[in-house]
This record gives C-alpha cells, structure tokens and sequence, in this order.
C-alpha cells in the first residue's frame, strides 16, 4: 500500500509525524480526502479533525483551523492549535465548552459573541474527537 508523509505543527511544535495512507479534514471548501500522488494544493481548514488512515486504523486529531498543503509525497497542516485525540484533556475540554456556552448565554454587552462562539466550535471538536477515539 502507498503511503503519505504526514506533519501537523504548530507554533509550539510538531504535534504528529507519520506516514500513512489517507488523510481527511474539513477544509473551509468543504470536505477533503487526500491520498499519495495527489496535486500540491494549498487551503485553509475550519475547526473540526484530521482523520489519518493505517491500515485498519484511523488516528485523529483535533486542529483550530490552519492551513493544509499537499505535495504528491507529504501533507503539511500548519495549525493553530492541535492535539492527538489521546492528548486531549476532556475534562478541561468540557469545562471550555461550559464556559463559551455561559459566555454565549449571559446577553451582556462586554462580552465578543465571535470570540466565544470560536471557543465552543473548538471545545466541541475536541469532546468529539476524544470520544471517536474512546
């Protein structure tokens, strides 16, 4: 089987290196599956999870946005923040989306509805991606 080389970074590092034979993600076009042999491309994801198939396997990542470049050999996703799904704290994961929700719900004047709706679409991505992994 072919295989990808895959690096998802962030400014504080990389977070995973692998190859591997797919890579999935939800870029701000829609979704997109990338496989060895693909044309370089370049676009911008939304919050959601990078989905990375080994064999029988499927790894997942939770990224903030970022971006995806494709060349035929590796996939790079520059990301602003990203965790492996077994990385991630659900606890604090939950406690974040309590807060945004609260934030969200309090109808008062000082608070920058953009700020926390961003807040609770990346704590819902990592609930859910801790929960596929599960």
């Amino acid at each position: 089987m072919k295989t990808i080389h895959v690096s998802v970074v962030t400014p504080d590092g990389p977070v995973y290196e692998s190859d591997v034979e797919m890579v999935s993600t939800k870029a701000q076009s829609g979704e997109l599956g990338v496989l060895p042999g693909h044309i370089p491309m370049v676009a911008p994801l939304q919050i959601g999870a990078v989905r990375l198939k080994k064999g029988s396997s499927t790894e997942l990542v939770a990224v903030s946005g970022g971006f995806l470049e494709v060349r035929p050999d590796k996939v790079t996703i520059l990301a602003q923040t990203a965790e492996k799904a077994e990385d991630i704290d659900f606890v604090r994961a939950e406690e974040a989306k309590n807060r945004a929700e609260s934030r969200l719900n309090s109808k008062q004047d000082d608070v920058d509805f953009k700020r926390a709706e961003l807040a609770l679409k990346r704590a819902i991505n990592r609930i859910e991606v801790t929960q596929r992994k599960m």
